[in-house]
């Protein structure tokens, strides 16, 4: 029988979980380009329902697909509940333009609020929607994690993306654990922010391997 992850201990579980999704916002974000983030709030008393909280962020989407004359946009969103008594509100990011007034009509429920964030210096011209939109993951990664456990009803995803620009898995093959990783750099357009070898394990007993993570 396989162990749960964090061998039975719900709160190292939770936290396991938490960083495979963080993962997973990082890696659509940076594949998708994603170097703008937005925000969505209700006006009034605001919204308390999870349930009609997606149902709106869905007819957003669908309204705004329409507005930009049905080109597809990849986007990813996360719940946020406010600090005071007034709900939920939504953090998005997309990878174009889209003017504020477009997003206002679509949106139809309160306030909007979107910009395009700034890379660090250093960034290259041909990586700078890469780094703009790792800036952007991170962001949301907080906003997810923050709340990861905060009112969550089961069954409702704790982000949601556009289905049709999920990464796709891309296999490398070499002889050498070195040429795989230079392969991987190169695909990656630099080298990775931590590196892990099972060299660093006294109890490892598989075959040689290797993790590495770019953010």
């Amino acid at each position: 029988m396989q162990r749960a992850p964090g061998g039975g201990d719900p709160e190292r579980s939770k936290e396991e979980a938490a960083r495979r999704a963080a993962r997973k916002v990082r890696r659509y974000c940076a594949h998708n380009r994603l170097n703008r983030l937005g925000t969505l709030t209700y006006r009034g008393s605001g919204c308390h329902d999870p349930r009609r909280l997606r149902r709106d962020v869905s007819e957003f989407f669908r309204s705004l697909r329409k507005l930009l004359g049905g080109t597809p946009v990849a986007y990813l969103w996360v719940p946020e509940w406010h600090k005071t008594d007034h709900g939920l509100h939504v953090h998005f990011a997309v990878g174009r333009f889209i003017a504020r007034g477009l997003i206002e009509q679509a949106w139809g429920h309160g306030f909007v609020h979107i910009k395009r964030l700034s890379a660090p210096s250093g960034s290259t011209a041909a990586g700078l929607a890469r780094d703009e939109a790792r800036i952007a993951a991170r962001y949301l990664s907080k906003y997810m994690r923050k709340g990861f456990d905060v009112r969550r009803i089961p069954g409702l995803h704790r982000y949601e993306v556009a289905q049709r620009f999920q990464p796709e898995t891309v296999r490398l093959r070499g002889r050498t654990i070195e040429d795989v990783m230079a392969q991987a750099v190169t695909a990656m357009g630099g080298d990775p922010d931590e590196v892990w070898t099972s060299d660093q394990s006294l109890a490892w007993q598989g075959p040689p391997a290797l993790w590495a993570m770019w953010r």
